[in-house]
């Protein structure tokens, strides 16, 4: 087969992460929606299904910097395809709990803590690929993309689990899952390859691209082996500022994943399919302004540098995001609510590529460690609101949970102000030289 003149291999795998971080969503996201469902027929608390929703976070959080090593180390292709078929093997597994067994919810918790593992490497290998794949210019925009299909994933989820559920019963959404999960994670490893040295279809001008563009490489004169020790990590204020700011961000974010469908039904008082529209035009929000904001980021760091454009954009969305959530939570009637609240979150996601941006440019060869440890600080942001959100609303009301995610938001955006976008993470000559 001859070589294509000018190929663009990259944005096609690109693409691919979309669909892959769209079902990774449609997984986890199902049970919010089948939450009630279930609840009613294991007879759980709405504390006991938020330990249930809590122990996919507590796994996912606890394996997300050993999934970013795995992907430095083994490379993007393989590690997503095992993660994929993992995850996919315990959302079928989900379906086959018995509501005659006296430990069900020990078993809810422990499937779920192990599908939080597998889905761990998602995001810390996905950045991987993009340290290794796209040029410096290009990852706002790649980044923007591969998390539009968190929205996307989650947009969809609520109206096909709805429909599933209605029709069939929640057992039957969840096989879909898993079997829609064990297909894309099939094709990714027949279209993959971890470099864009080692990929056929590659042209010549494209990898000339890709080489000039990254920090890393052949052309660089940066090996791939050459990575960071953790006593650099763990010196580096930036990974501490940028790891905070996440999990500012992942415990606004999982108020939005976990309870917003519920709360529009229960305490908005939506039907189950109003809930689960309003549920969608949030999410669609999210995929709409994921890569709008990658956009942007690129654009302000390819004309002001990086510190505009990667931390510029994700001061100012995280403020947004604060001013929205205490606005939505106020307003009056259910469709304003969602209305506001569907800003939060698209300006929320907006400032999504900042931060895989900016580790991928400080960590080089680490990408897939550095960014896995952040996202160990969103998922433990998650992890707490799960569990806290029905505590603060049942002590306080609704209201006060939104403004403790407001605070949150906006701490978020103070702490990007400590980042420095151009400080490497570089190894030290005795880590070089080993």
């Amino acid at each position: 087969m001859n070589e294509p003149a000018n190929s663009s291999v990259r944005w096609f795998l690109i693409f691919w992460l979309f669909v892959l971080s769209a079902v990774a969503f449609l997984d986890r996201i199902n049970i919010s929606i089948a939450g009630s469902s279930i609840a009613s027929e294991f007879g759980l608390s709405k504390v006991r299904l938020g330990w249930v929703f809590s122990a996919f976070l507590v796994g996912y959080a606890l394996f997300q910097t050993l999934g970013g090593w795995l992907a430095d180390r083994l490379g993007p292709r393989r590690v997503l395809t095992l993660g994929v078929l993992w995850w996919g093997l315990f959302t079928a597994l989900t379906a086959t709990v018995s509501n005659r067994l006296t430990g069900a919810l020990v078993l809810f918790i422990a499937i779920r803590f192990l599908l939080g593992a597998g889905e761990a490497i998602i995001y810390p290998a996905s950045n991987q690929f993009v340290a290794r794949w796209i040029p410096s210019k290009e990852r706002g925009v790649a980044n923007g993309v591969i998390f539009a299909g968190v929205g996307v994933g989650a947009g969809v989820t609520p109206p096909l689990i709805t429909f599933l559920l209605i029709h069939y019963g929640w057992r039957l959404s969840f096989w879909i899952s898993a079997g829609i999960g064990l297909l894309v994670g099939v094709v990714w490893y027949a279209i993959s390859r971890d470099t864009p040295e080692g990929h056929p279809r590659v042209s010549a001008a494209e990898l000339a691209s890709i080489q000039a563009g990254r920090t890393f490489g052949p052309a660089t004169g940066v090996e791939q082996k050459e990575l960071v020790s953790w006593t650099t990590i763990l010196k580096s204020k930036e990974v501490w500022a940028i790891t905070f700011s996440y999990f500012c961000y992942g415990y606004v974010a999982w108020i939005f994943l976990g309870w917003f469908y519920i709360y529009l039904k229960e305490v908005r008082r939506l039907d189950l399919k109003s809930s689960a529209t309003h549920t969608s035009l949030l999410f669609l929000a999210m995929a709409a302004c994921a890569p709008l904001g990658g956009v942007l980021s690129d654009q302000l760091a390819r004309e002001y540098g990086e510190r505009v454009g990667r931390c510029g954009v994700a001061v100012v969305a995280l403020s947004f995001t604060s001013i929205l959530l205490l606005l939505g939570s106020r307003a009056a009637s259910a469709e304003l609510a969602s209305a506001v609240l569907a800003g939060g979150a698209g300006a929320l996601y907006f400032s999504q590529s900042s931060f895989w941006s900016v580790t991928a440019e400080i960590a080089g060869a680490s990408a897939g460690t550095v960014s896995g440890f952040m996202n160990m600080g969103a998922q433990l942001g998650g992890a707490v609101t799960v569990a806290v959100t029905p505590l603060i609303a049942g002590w306080f009301g609704w209201s006060a949970s939104f403004y403790v995610a407001a605070g949150l938001a906006a701490a978020g955006a103070v702490a990007w102000l400590a980042v420095d976008p151009s400080a490497k993470l570089a190894p030290s000559q005795r880590e070089t030289s080993s």
